[in-house]
């Protein structure tokens, strides 16, 4: 039996549902916005996270509120499939892969209100018990980029692990200084984000001075441009290359130019339940390993990424830290060690 079969049949009653927007300033130097789905049958509530980037299309809606017909009795699959004939934009995204950001917020919000209503919580549907949660944390090191920015944060978390984004400006002298800080576990070349505000064009000369820097230590190059020359260059690297951004399902892992040992899955990207839990399976049967991603989530989304990586890889470099370290000067007292599993006793949530 697949995983997908353990949930795809749960009984789900909708009678409405409401949005929420949240918003929050964050360290990689943006505004982030969200919008919770709060989904309400049977006495019961179920949330799930629109991680849109766009403000547009929070706004746009949360004016149309009310206009989905969602209400009905179904099971987690037959919503899903309903789910697919809808337009849940009232006007067109401004990023397609949006589309996969809205349709996991329903469907997770629809996984949350089905567990609620059977009295069950994930990992027993699942039959996987919760694990302590390793975690990295997402940084950019700002315009210009400061190696303060990371040592800071080791200052007051000394055991902190890290995600970091390379940008042209990275010179050798901050190269140097960051790995130095031996605290760094995904170098993310964001290599794939053609179009966005993320994106970082190819430049032979950072490859080359963070392979330098980084070429016999135990960090993951996640999302690298493979232009002739920088696929040369990593070539001997390739067991520490990974993915994440083109990452949709399945049939995408089988697709990259070569097996790798681990991928990044972020749930919201891969957009659906189904395809997400297919995913996991692939890699399991694969020999693939698996690290978790986020989306500077606001609300439950986050714990529910942290949540999924607990269940399938909670030993891997899992970008879903505490929330609290998405701003630009994080509080003291966060947990900078494994997360201490806190599933609810119901549902699809996280409590911490």
């Amino acid at each position: 039996m697949s995983t997908y079969e353990l949930v795809a049949d749960l009984p789900l009653r909708i009678d409405g549902y409401a949005l929420e927007g949240l918003q929050q300033e964050v360290s990689s130097d943006f505004t982030r916005r969200s919008t919770v789905i709060h989904l309400h049958g049977g006495g019961e509530e179920g949330v799930g996270e629109d991680v849109t980037y766009d403000s547009v299309d929070h706004e746009a809606a949360r004016e149309a509120d009310g206009h989905l017909p969602l209400a009905g009795t179904w099971t987690l699959r037959s919503f899903a499939e309903h789910l697919r004939r809808l337009e849940l934009f009232p006007r067109p995204p401004q990023e397609p892969v949006s589309r996969l950001y809205r349709n996991w917020a329903y469907e997770s919000a629809a996984l949350d209100l089905a567990l609620r209503q059977a009295r069950e919580p994930l990992h027993a549907v699942l039959g996987r018990d919760p694990q302590p949660l390793s975690f990295v944390v997402s940084l950019r090191l700002g315009d210009p980029p400061s190696l303060e920015r990371l040592t800071g944060r080791l200052e007051d978390y000394p055991t902190l692990r890290f995600k970091l984004d390379p940008t042209s400006d990275w010179d050798d002298e901050l190269v140097a200084g960051v790995a130095e800080t031996a605290a760094v576990e995904v170098i993310d070349f964001k290599g794939h984000y053609d179009g966005s505000m993320m994106e970082q064009p190819a430049d032979l000369e950072l490859y080359q001075r963070v392979v330098g820097a980084f070429g016999d230590a135990h960090v993951w190059f996640e999302d690298p441009d493979l232009t002739p020359e920088i696929d040369e260059l990593l070539a001997p690297h390739r067991s520490r290359v990974t993915w994440d951004a083109d990452i949709h399902s399945a049939d995408d892992i089988a697709a990259l130019p070569f097996t790798p040992r681990m991928v990044n899955f972020k749930p919201s990207r891969i957009g659906s339940l189904e395809k997400l839990l297919d995913a996991y399976d692939y890699a399991a049967a694969n020999g693939i390993g698996v690290y978790g991603g986020g989306m500077f989530e606001l609300g439950p989304g986050r714990g529910q990424a942290q949540y999924l990586a607990s269940l399938f890889h909670p030993d891997a470099p899992n970008d879903t830290s505490p929330g609290g370290f998405h701003v630009a000067d994080p509080p003291p007292g966060l947990p900078d060690g494994p997360l201490t599993p806190a599933p609810a006793q119901t549902g699809f949530r996280w409590t911490s």
